[in-house]
C-alpha cells in the first residue's frame, strides 16, 4: 500500500508540472503504467506528474 509520502509527492509532481493539462495527464498514466509493469514505487522520471 502506498504510503502517505508517496501521496505527497504525487500531488506535488502534479501541481507543479508546467505542462497543459491534457499533456499531464497523459504523462501520469504513463508513468503509473510504467510502475505497475516494473512493480515498483518508482516510474524512474522522478518530479513528473505520475511518480
Amino acid at each position: 500500500m502506498p504510503s502517505r509520502r508517496e501521496h505527497a509527492h504525487f500531488a506535488t509532481n502534479w501541481s507543479r508540472s508546467p505542462l497543459p493539462v491534457p499533456q499531464r495527464t497523459l504523462v501520469a498514466a504513463r508513468n503509473l503504467a510504467l510502475r505497475v509493469i516494473r512493480r515498483d514505487t518508482c516510474c524512474g522520471h522522478e518530479g513528473e506528474p505520475g511518480c
